[in-house]
């Protein structure tokens, strides 16, 4: 099979396309025939060393694949060969095959493609445990999210709005943000021409936003804890501009939280709010309400190019790699 394939830490650029034997599952893995895997940010800093986990070289990047299973583990019950199906992975998306474990791995609806199907694990799952597990979000509360047109920010505002609450959009550019109101945002701010802070309080009639949803950081981050009102939570996602410092009186005088949310390590820890998370979603996508947004689509030999489309910031949603003829 062929695999992208990093031989040593360094820039995506390195990434090479080479064939290799396909893996073998374990008692309870599923081996996937790949159909399309959605790049994710973190697979910069997977190819960079600079992960939370570093796989053993070489190695091939995917955190998120769709396909057909193509063979079961001995353990396996919930799938058989032939299954349409979606997985969050450890790693080896960017193949022609891919292992997968069973408890992260579910079912595609019959009216999701392929390609819907491989951007949607990470970026939706990913915003739900944090809106509805970390941020405990109600209806009739105001969410603001940061990076509102990026492949995990569209995605909470999206699920924002399912929830019930009333969606304060925020990004860069008037592009970004026409997207994120495509997708049901109630009210957009340009951070780069607008103050934050002083734009979430016009808005709310200066009581502040009660979730923020930060997948940014940065210098990001003080605005939108200055944006939050009494008892607000800042949920932190990532931090594509920087890890900042979080001052611990200002949560104290405004009894507010910081909230961490990492889908790699909550799967592991709460598998059955996991389940339940991915329920929740896939009833609403049923519903119409989650529309996965698709903005490039491009074959494994360009995986490096989709990568580098999310580091240098110029798409918006996600980027998919379409496995072909294999």
């Amino acid at each position: 099979m062929r695999a992208v394939l990093c031989r040593q830490w360094g820039a995506v650029d390195d990434l090479t396309i080479a064939d290799v034997p396909p893996p073998a599952p374990g008692p309870d893995e599923v081996l996937i025939d790949v159909k399309a895997t959605a790049v994710n940010y973190a697979d910069s800093l997977m190819v960079a060393g600079q992960y939370q986990t570093k796989p053993p070289l070489p190695f091939s990047p995917g955190l998120e694949t769709a396909g057909v299973v193509a063979a079961c583990g001995k353990d396996v019950t919930r799938f058989e060969p032939g299954d349409r199906v979606m997985a969050i992975l450890p790693y080896g998306g960017l193949a022609e095959m891919a292992l997968a474990p069973e408890v992260e791995t579910f079912a595609i609806p019959d009216r999701m493609s392929f390609e819907e199907a491989g951007a949607f694990p990470v970026a939706y799952i990913s915003s739900h445990v944090a809106l509805r597990w970390q941020g405990r979000v109600e209806p009739g509360e105001t969410l603001l999210v940061l990076g509102a047109a990026g492949g995990v920010g569209l995605t909470a505002v999206e699920i924002g709005k399912a929830m019930g609450a009333r969606v304060l959009a925020a990004a860069s550019t008037a592009d970004k943000l026409a997207v994120a109101r495509e997708r049901g945002a109630d009210e957009l701010i340009n951070y780069a021409t607008e103050k934050l802070t002083d734009r979430v309080m016009a808005l709310t009639d200066g009581k502040g936003a009660d979730v923020c949803f930060d997948p940014v950081g940065g210098d990001l981050f003080d605005a939108a804890l200055s944006s939050l009102g009494w008892g607000g939570r800042v949920l932190l996602i990532g931090f594509v501009a920087g890890v900042p410092k979080i001052p611990a009186n200002r949560l104290l005088v405004k009894h507010r939280s910081a909230l961490g949310s990492s889908l790699r390590y909550f799967r592991w820890h709460a598998p059955d709010k996991l389940r339940r998370s991915v329920e929740e979603l896939l009833q609403w996508y049923g519903e119409g309400r989650l529309v996965p947004c698709i903005t490039h689509r491009l074959p494994l030999e360009r995986s490096a190019e989709a990568i580098r489309l999310l580091t240098d910031r110029t798409a918006h949603g996600k980027v998919v790699v379409v496995v072909k003829g294999h």
